[in-house]
């Protein structure tokens, strides 16, 4: 099931530990959604709802994000897509985990997928604090960034499948021989029409 990274950010900010903040966090997190940006910029989007973690202590982040990937992803995973990790797994693939939640939220799915490698969002924290900022970031992770992920962990792109769900994927999608859509959003199944991608539903 594609959950919008910022609905997490949302959830944990709902949950910081003092309520006087929960409502300034909240509104950071509202300021990145697309219709309040007003562009199309899901790097900027993203960037801005984790700042409204700023503060929070990495103890605390840990301990939301992996309730929240147990609640919301984990729980909500598509048969479908699962089926189609499981496959690759038979025929001898490494299975990487592309994700834009932050680690505290994705490295717990990662592990029920049973993924070879987490790649995801990374919080900046100084003195056991969020600082508001990215450490690292997976927006558009595909063409060179892929590319050298590949190469450093020796994996041979030139049999790579990958799967996506957002057009967020595109990137990702394009930049492998062989790539699905899987029960996609209005804009990957219109880029996957254009391009004659498979689309698995369900």
């Amino acid at each position: 099931m594609a959950r919008p990274a910022h609905l997490a950010a949302a959830w944990l900010a709902a949950n910081a530990q003092h309520i006087s903040q929960r409502a300034l966090r909240l509104g950071a997190v509202a300021l990145s959604t697309p219709v309040a940006l007003g562009m199309g910029d899901a790097g900027t989007g993203h960037r801005i709802a984790w700042a409204a973690l700023r503060g929070m202590s990495e103890d605390r982040v840990a301990v939301l994000g992996e309730d929240y990937a147990e609640q919301y992803l984990v729980e909500h995973l598509r048969p479908s897509g699962v089926q189609l990790l499981e496959e690759a797994r038979r025929d001898g693939s490494a299975v990487v985990l592309v994700s834009t939640h932050v680690h505290e939220v994705a490295q717990l799915l990662a592990a029920h997928l049973r993924a070879d490698h987490l790649v995801s969002n990374r919080l900046e924290y100084r003195n056991g604090r969020a600082t508001g900022r990215l450490a690292s970031s997976v927006h558009r992770f595909g063409g060179g960034p892929l590319r050298a992920f590949a190469e450093q962990h020796d994996l041979d792109l030139s049999r790579s499948r990958a799967y996506g769900a957002t057009v967020d994927d595109q990137v990702l999608l394009s930049s492998v021989p062989l790539p699905c859509a899987v029960f996609p959003d209005g804009g990957l199944r219109r880029a996957a029409v254009d391009l004659d991608w498979p689309v698995v539903e369900g």
